[in-house]
């Protein structure tokens, strides 16, 4: 019989996985040259979905011929300022987590290697695994310019996914949110995680002490993930 793997071990092998493609990214990227970038931008069609690897997740896009991408990304500048000198510059990784924390995002159009940020791009790799074809090119580029501008953000129900899956497809929807929620459901479901959550809840008490700051919080979750497994 076949031992089931404790889906704790996903998660810590997908982090781990992310995070050496990160240094492997980091150590590369400085000596990667642009000597095929011409040709690779006039393989492209106005409208193509644009998939480029980041740290922790897949950032999309959609080309707009000229070297334009248009690409939702969370940002809190447009909400505090309104140099647009300063605004136009690439989202920097403190502007964007402060765009995550405050929910706010902006639809920009920024160049193809500013969009692909030192990564790999493909093209259209979402087409295989959709189950809408896609609108005809011209609508989907529309569609992406006419969202340009300051929105709203959430890192699992409106994110850079769902914005380029309305353009191209006519429904926002992100592969990756849920993916996401299966593995967190399937964590939650596990019975090892009741256990975990009790024995780290008896250390917070033994460490803290009796109360219920300590008490309430260890029952709760306790409880809860044995209802919820």
């Amino acid at each position: 019989m076949k031992t089931p793997v404790n889906p704790v071990f996903h998660v810590l092998a997908f982090i781990l996985d992310k995070i050496l493609m990160f240094v492997k990214f980091k150590t590369n990227c400085e000596s990667k040259d642009n000597e095929n970038g011409n040709n690779f931008e006039l393989s492209l069609q106005r409208g193509d979905l644009l998939e480029v690897e980041r740290t922790l997740f897949i950032h999309f896009g959609i080309y707009l011929g000229n070297n334009q991408v248009a690409h939702l990304i969370p940002d809190i500048l447009p909400a505090i300022s309104s140099d647009r000198s300063q605004i136009k510059k690439v989202v920097s990784n403190k502007r964007l987590i402060m765009g995550v924390l405050a929910k706010m995002a902006s639809v920009r159009v920024d160049t193809l290697q500013d969009f692909a940020y030192g990564g790999s791009i493909t093209v259209n790799e979402m087409d295989q695994s959709f189950k809408n074809k896609p609108l005809p090119n011209e609508d989907v580029a529309q569609r992406a310019e006419k969202l340009v501008g300051a929105t709203s953000y959430s890192l699992l129900w409106d994110n850079c996914e769902h914005f380029v899956t309305y353009c191209r497809y006519g429904v926002p929807t992100s592969f990756q949110t849920e993916k996401f929620c299966e593995t967190v459901k399937r964590i939650i479901r596990d019975q090892r995680s009741v256990l975990l959550s009790a024995v780290l809840g008896m250390v917070s008490m033994l460490c803290m002490g009796l109360g219920i700051c300590t008490t309430l919080p260890t029952f709760l979750i306790t409880f809860s993930l044995w209802m919820a497994s």
